[in-house]
């Protein structure tokens, strides 16, 4: 498989709320390598190891969106974010409404010339959705409805993509790559690969999923701030720069040390991502789940993040996938 075809595909499909398109077509691939479960809107798949020895990779497959609270007499819309959005970028974008069937709409922008100054854009609440659809929207949207951005991937020069939603069908096309790669491979420890619900509404899927498997260690696989303008270097990976490996107090730090020498020992791109506490990533819920989990992160850099137009490094994919390739294939740190 080719890992952008498959980020690409994934973008395209929405997975918020009750809808769960990209779930699906995740599940239908990893089920060429792994047995597959499906638990409310995640998606697990397990490949039998030699041993009792667990070790979960876990990437979520929900993305950032909205729901419709209010619709107007005259078509207008209102919604309230589903996980982080940024208001700032909303006026003029074009979106998607997933009512009785899929209609398009836009976000509402006030014209410069009507406008005394720099417009100041500080709750959605204000900012309406245009259907175009008159006294007739509200035969085909409700409230409660989702809504999500419209815009498809693309590539970019070099081995840049732009898309929205690869936070984190990014980890998600790593993960299956993986499974592929260790599809038929002599294991020394069982596998099971996470594609968690809700990671954007508080990390709900990660929880139940954690607790229901109970592995021995967790890779969560996630994106994280890439350099862009405006961006400190100290706060940011570098697109290109390889797999981000977690280090914090939070995380365990013989897995970020495994990490580390697997890419020393094999030539794989890497770069570190130390944190003070919290890692944002559902990294800090499997950690703590039943009596505790050996967890690290690993993280893709991203540019733009929770837009329409976030932007990775294929290499950096590819880096992710080799890197969890020959973690399992290490065993973890059972022997260590």
């Amino acid at each position: 498989m080719d890992i952008k075809d498959i980020l690409f595909d994934l973008s395209a499909l929405d997975s918020i709320g009750y809808l769960h398109f990209a779930a699906d077509y995740a599940e239908k691939v990893l089920s060429r390598f792994a047995k597959t479960e499906r638990l409310g809107g995640s998606v697990t798949g397990t490949i039998k190891g030699n041993s009792d020895y667990t070790i979960m990779l876990d990437a979520h497959i929900d993305q950032v969106g909205m729901i419709v609270t209010d619709v107007d007499s005259e078509g207008f819309l209102t919604v309230a974010p589903s996980g982080g959005i940024d208001i700032r970028a909303l006026p003029s974008r074009e979106v998607t409404v997933h009512g009785r069937k899929n209609i398009p709409a836009v976000f509402c922008s006030t014209p410069p010339h009507l406008s005394s100054g720099e417009t100041v854009y500080d709750d959605i609440n204000k900012i309406k959705l245009d259907t175009g659809l008159g006294k007739n929207a509200a035969d085909i949207v409700s409230p409660g409805d989702y809504v999500t951005f419209s815009a498809l991937p693309v590539s970019l020069s070099g081995d840049l993509v732009s898309g929205r939603s690869f936070d984190d069908r990014a980890g998600v096309a790593c993960l299956l790559k993986t499974a592929e790669m260790l599809s038929g491979k002599d294991l020394p420890c069982n596998v099971v690969f996470l594609f968690s619900d809700a990671e954007e509404l508080g990390m709900r899927g990660a929880v139940t999923a954690a607790f229901s498997t109970a592995p021995d260690e967790a890779v969560a696989v996630d994106v994280s701030f890439g350099n862009g303008i405006g961006i400190p270097p100290e706060e940011c990976g570098k697109l290109k720069g390889g797999a981000m490996i977690g280090f914090a107090p939070t995380l365990d730090s013989a897995v970020s040390k495994k990490l580390t020498k697997i890419a020393e020992d094999n030539g794989i791109k890497y770069q570190t991502e130390v944190m003070g506490g919290r890692t944002g990533t559902n990294a800090d819920v499997i950690g703590v789940s039943g009596s505790g989990v050996k967890t690290c992160t690993v993280s893709i850099p991203l540019r733009n993040m929770h837009t329409e137009v976030e932007t990775l490094s294929i290499s950096d994919l590819e880096s992710v996938c080799n890197l969890l390739y020959g973690y399992i294939l290490s065993g973890g740190v059972r022997n260590d």
